[in-house]
């Protein structure tokens, strides 16, 4: 096989960034030759381009015309069109988030651990991006010491009410498990684990339908405890603006800050613990350096994750997102969400079925009712890079 034939189930808003880089050639080796739609009146459109169509996920799986599968469907089918892919013998790539729950979670990775033959790839292209690459270069290299602090102010992700009317599945339990935690900030909670490592305990405060007509969360600050005594903050809303995105992480060495695009790493001479124990003068502090790190731009980042895709297909590379690991992000943004909602702190690992039970009962309860109204999308691209 010289080329990989890929399938994309979900023509939404994320399924045409996809249809558009396989079809412009922007991922080497990887031919778009089918596509499938629930909404029928989308699917002409790509039988015009040559593209086979079909108007389920089980019917794309079983069609013969793909080898890999991308998944851009709504969250809950993640999970179940995930497993049928992997057992009809294809490579599968998940769009963010890998389940709308960590025990759907476990049971696709249980599934791909079973085929070990097929590449299990998750979308989760803040990996690709330079800045949080030597974030991560330089915490997990020990440049910043001991962790002492984690704080990621995300709250550039606001949303007018009309874009939470634009779809019945959105912003409800049962169409997306959850809000702002589980659709905005799954990259952000991606690259916070990816980077530090999973935190041991969380505490949160949520507001559920804070800021607009909505059942789920719009609005998060959740304290974080890690294995070694640091503590951090996530703290997100959909109705804040203008919003801040401010990544700051301390160690016993120094800090890392990324805003507003900059990166900025501030060294302490002498380690703060060491300076603490060893300093005869109450008040003073260590002396520090200051640089600013230039940040390279990507052009493409879900181009390149589908081309690292594609040659672990081929060529047995290395994947930079196994989808076994888009398990921290889900765990994370259903914890963060339960504790507060039952005013608790949780030690991680969560229990997985008890979030499970909690948001069946969720759905179960729904009487929440929306009109739903169409909206333009015109500026959706404009929020990948966060």
């Amino acid at each position: 096989m010289d080329e990989v034939r890929i399938g994309i189930i979900g023509l939404g808003n994320i399924g045409q960034v996809h249809v558009g880089n396989l079809m412009d050639g922007k991922v080497p080796r990887g031919k778009l030759t089918a596509v499938g739609d629930a909404m029928a009146d989308k699917l002409p459109d790509y039988e015009a381009k040559g593209l086979k169509t079909f108007d389920s996920g089980d019917a794309l799986i079983a069609s013969g015309e793909i080898d890999a599968l991308i998944i851009a469907t709504p969250h809950f089918q993640h999970t179940t069109l995930g497993m049928a892919a992997l057992e009809a013998g294809l490579h599968v790539m998940v769009e963010k988030p890998i389940s709308a729950h960590k025990a759907d979670a476990e049971r696709l990775i249980e599934t791909a651990k079973a085929h070990p033959e097929q590449k299990f790839g998750g979308m989760f292209q803040l990996r690709v991006e330079p800045r949080y690459q030597k974030i991560r270069e330089l915490v997990q290299g020990g440049e910043l010491g001991d962790l002492i602090r984690v704080i990621w102010i995300m709250t550039d992700w606001f949303r007018a009410e009309a874009y939470y009317q634009s779809g019945g599945w959105r912003a409800t339990w049962k169409g997306e498990g959850g809000g702002v935690l589980l659709n905005q900030c799954l990259h952000q909670l991606d690259a916070l684990q990816w980077i530090t490592g999973m935190p041991s305990k969380i505490r949160s405060h949520v507001g559920i339908g804070k800021y607009h007509d909505i059942e789920v969360e719009d609005d998060v600050v959740s304290y974080l405890e890690f294995p070694n005594g640091a503590s951090g903050a996530f703290i997100t809303s959909t109705g804040e603006t203008p919003g801040s995105n401010r990544f700051e992480i301390a160690g016993t060495k120094g800090r890392v800050l990324l805003e507003n695009d900059k990166l900025v790493l501030t060294r302490n001479e002498v380690p703060s613990d060491e300076w603490s124990k060893t300093s005869k003068i109450g008040f003073q502090q260590p002396e520090t350096t200051v640089e600013e790190i230039p940040i390279p731009g990507v052009e493409n980042a879900h181009a390149m994750l589908m081309t690292n895709f594609v040659d672990a297909i081929l060529d047995g590379k290395e994947l930079i997102a196994p989808g076994e690991s888009g398990i921290g992000s889900v765990e994370l943004a259903n914890v963060m969400v339960y504790s507060g909602l039952i005013n608790e702190t949780i030690d991680l690992p969560m229990d997985s079925a008890a979030w499970e039970a909690k948001l069946n009962d969720l759905i179960a309860n729904s009487t929440h009712e929306k009109k739903v109204v169409e909206v333009s999308n015109e500026d959706f691209t404009a929020s990948y890079r966060r």
